[in-house]
């Protein structure tokens, strides 16, 4: 089983209203929730560790998680508001303003860390739940409670922007990287992980000296690379599709990625060090192929199985 661990919230996305005024229309989203949804569509037994409020968006993130089959067993659930994060659209690209203060996602504590089941096998971090305090100290705790007998998975999804104290996000960060077994980071994340002129390449490998096993940089429509802990590198082309918008490409990414390692059997800490180039490159196209699916239609809205 997949446990992703992490923001679950609330996209105002805009959309025109029957006066021609410009209105928000709520969808269910936040980048691990994303990844979360699309697992579960695409069959995999995915669990998700959040906190979730029971107000009405809480209620409507709720009931996307049971319509997808993801298992909410572990959420932490709370009287406090559910994060509304207001998104932007230009040509397509997603700028976002959250609304975070006192929530029930950001609200969680080091002191609340759940009892995993044994049959979780991976876990899997990110999004601006590594961001905001006090959860961010929650999933951190978390992810090295569990580092030496599962597989951490981690897609940091930096937004600088939102960082308030660059120093303490840089220290945990640093900390979760060194306990991840994969992870995977966009070439702006990269650079802003090491500013400076060296290639994509050579920042991917220095994260790679940290702990990884193998780390993915997705290019946008330039593709995605892949370096291991080996040597070896694995380079995938993205999908062509007409673009409505980009909400959720990332996230849908990552879990076509996942979906696929799991269906090699090698999504454990055991296997992960073994993974060769065919299997790397098998989820990475996987993950483009989904993400494409993702990026052709109008919010996050991740494809089935059946779609595929």
């Amino acid at each position: 089983m997949i446990f992703c661990c992490g923001e679950a919230l609330i996209d105002m996305i805009p959309e025109a209203t029957a006066t021609g005024v410009s209105g928000f229309v709520p969808h269910a989203g936040g980048a691990v929730f994303n990844t979360a949804i699309a697992l579960g569509r695409l069959g995999c037994p995915t669990g998700f560790v959040t906190g979730l409020s029971d107000d009405l968006f809480g209620t409507q993130l709720a009931a996307a998680l049971k319509d997808s089959g993801v298992d909410d067993a572990h959420v932490i659930r709370s009287h406090l508001p559910t994060t509304l994060a207001f998104v932007e659209l230009n040509q397509g690209h997603a700028r976002y303003t959250f609304y975070d203060e006192n929530t029930a996602g950001r609200s969680l504590t080091p002191e609340q860390l759940p009892d995993l089941p044994d049959t979780v096998e991976a876990l899997y971090f990110g999004g601006i739940s590594l961001i905001s305090e006090p959860c961010a100290d929650f999933y951190a705790a978390l992810a090295l409670r569990e580092a030496p007998t599962r597989l951490i998975v981690l897609d940091p999804n930096i937004r600088a922007s939102f960082i308030r104290d660059e120093g303490r996000y840089r220290a945990r960060l640093d900390r979760m990287i060194a306990v991840a077994d994969l992870l995977k980071v966009s070439d702006e994340d990269l650079d802003w992980i090491f500013p400076g002129d060296e290639s994509l390449e050579q920042k991917a490998r220095q994260l790679c000296t940290a702990g990884p096993s193998a780390v993915l940089v997705t290019r946008g429509a330039e593709g995605a690379t892949a370096v291991l802990a080996s040597g070896a590198r694995v380079d995938v082309p993205a999908k062509r599709v007409e673009i409505v918008d980009t909400v959720g490409a990332g996230d849908t990414f990552n879990a076509g990625v996942l979906a696929s390692l799991f269906e090699a059997g090698v999504l454990s800490k055991a296997r992960l060090p073994e993974i060769g180039e065919e299997a790397l490159t098998g989820a990475l196209a996987k993950g483009a192929q989904v993400a494409a699916v993702t990026v052709s239609r109008a919010g996050a809205n991740p494809p089935w199985a059946r779609e595929l």
